[in-house]
């Protein structure tokens, strides 16, 4: 059978998505879902890799971030559907196999990042209420049931429709961006009384004998995950309006804006905070960020309201992640690759309902077991996690890029010049590899080792329900093929 990887299942049994995102709306998804949670944390890890030239590994990061974000942009604008990065392999190589892991990895890693963020969401939720509430459980299982609740009530926002959701990330966001430009004000404050020390922007040190070359690649790998989150915009293309007009400058404006955001913080934290005091922040789950609080705004109380700051950067993310990976199952549905009925959109609503109630379930399994096994370095460790697995799908998306060029595109698609794609597929593999991690950071691989094998576990599932239905007639394509 000849396989037509061009066309897609019949669509009129459903609803099409709505379109609602405007240019505004989209260039807010962006800079939420790449402003979160990390943005607490990171900047104290990247400065223990390198000191006082912190912002180097940020703007690397950006850098390499925005050489993907342009073959992104060029397929996106060339197939503009859902699935992202699923789909562009799908279209480049027609390979059932490859196709199903890159879209278990991309939807894997969002569902992964918003069950961590829905439990620390969680955890600081019931630390704060308790400040203020005798009696307010703080264990473990009472966060579990905390994040459980969280992710329900995503799900509730994700399946009332697109538009609902991308405005309540509209405002969690321009409350996430409003923190952030207060931590930025204090600390330059600071800076402007004196009390900052610009020669601290280029003091390098390292924890241990490193080159400048090896630290600022650590630096890099772990700066990376904060700039990761431009690429799930591209799940909503079929719900935005006139997508191959705004895409191109809207995802390249949201990135642009967030790496002056990363930059600034970078800048004030490392002027503001002594070099020898950036790897031991006052409170080590808050991050290294609030000591310039304190430093700045003594009479802030930063501890107390903490736990209520994390809430709107952090479930912003979850949001965001679990709106990707809904897309993503919808638009591979769609496309032939799952089980069709995880492609269907309510009727009235005009959501893919069973996509988000699958997603919202994998999540709350997830959210158990990363609770359950807290304690053997796994949830620390998934950030990383997800920064690995993006890496290795990004370079695979700019080898897709590489592959369909041999097909005419839109007159309106936009191109990127040959050299981009080639420069990412090189960087984000070199990110990629054991050299840009610390030995105790190698865990990652194996998590990202367990969770190819799940997929694979999963591929075969698959292909044996397809097979199965093959036969009965219920379905005209054979295991393999495409719709």
């Amino acid at each position: 059978m000849t396989v037509d990887s061009d066309t897609p299942i019949p669509q009129s049994q459903d609803a099409e998505l709505k379109r609602v995102i405007g240019p505004k709306l989209l260039l807010f998804l962006i800079m939420g879902d790449i402003i979160g949670a990390g943005i607490f944390a990171i900047t104290g890890k990247v400065a223990g890799q390198v000191g006082g030239a912190a912002w180097l590994p940020f703007l690397v990061a950006f850098a390499i971030a925005t050489l993907t974000a342009f073959s992104y942009l060029e397929l996106v604008t060339k197939y503009p559907h859902a699935a992202g990065a699923a789909l562009y392999v799908h279209k480049a190589f027609g390979v059932h196999f490859v196709t199903f892991i890159v879209a278990f990895t991309v939807a894997c890693s969002g569902i992964t990042s918003a069950a961590t963020s829905a439990t620390l969401v969680g955890q600081n939720l019931l630390i704060g209420f308790g400040q203020f509430i005798d009696g307010v459980p703080t264990t473990p299982q009472a966060g579990m049931w905390a994040a459980i609740v969280i992710i329900v009530l995503l799900a509730l926002i994700n399946l009332r429709g697109v538009g609902e959701s991308v405005k309540f990330n509209l405002v969690l966001t321009i409350v996430s961006l409003a923190i952030m430009a207060v931590i930025i004000g204090i600390g330059f404050a600071v800076i402007a009384s004196g009390q900052g020390d610009v020669s601290r922007l280029v003091v390098f040190e390292t924890p241990s004998d490193r080159s400048l070359f090896a630290a600022v690649t650590m630096g890099t790998a772990i700066a990376f995950f904060a700039m990761v989150g431009f690429e799930d915009s591209v799940n909503l293309v079929e719900e935005t309006k006139n997508p191959n007009k705004i895409f191109p400058k809207i995802m390249l404006i949201g990135l642009g804006l967030c790496a002056v955001i990363y930059m600034l913080v970078a800048i004030t934290v490392i002027m503001v905070i002594p070099t020898g005091d950036l790897l031991n922040p006052k409170n080590p789950d808050a991050g290294i960020l609030l000591d310039v609080v304190r430093i700045g705004a003594p009479n802030i109380p930063i501890d107390t309201i903490f736990p209520f700051v994390t809430v709107f950067a952090v479930v912003n993310t979850a949001l965001m992640n679990m709106l990707m990976a809904s897309r993503l199952l919808y638009g591979m549905a769609r496309q032939g690759v799952l089980p069709q009925f995880l492609g269907k959109v309510h009727s009235t609503r005009r959501s893919p309902w069973v996509a988000i109630l699958f997603s919202t379930a994998l999540a709350i399994a997830l959210v158990a077991y990363v609770n359950l096994d807290s304690e053997n370095g796994i949830v620390g460790s998934l950030g990383g996690t997800t920064a690995l697995l993006l890496l290795c799908v990004f370079a695979v998306v700019n080898i897709s890029l590489l592959v369909l060029r041999r097909e005419k595109a839109p007159d309106d698609a936009f191109r990127a010049p040959t050299i981009i794609p080639i420069l990412g597929v090189a960087f984000c593999l070199f990110l990629a590899g054991p050299w840009a991690r610390s030995r105790a950071d190698w865990v990652q691989y194996e998590i990202a080792g367990l969770l190819l094998v799940i997929g694979v576990a999963l591929w075969a599932l698959t292909w044996l329900i397809n097979r199965v239905n093959y036969k009965k007639g219920i379905i005209e394509t054979r295991p393999g093929d495409y719709k």
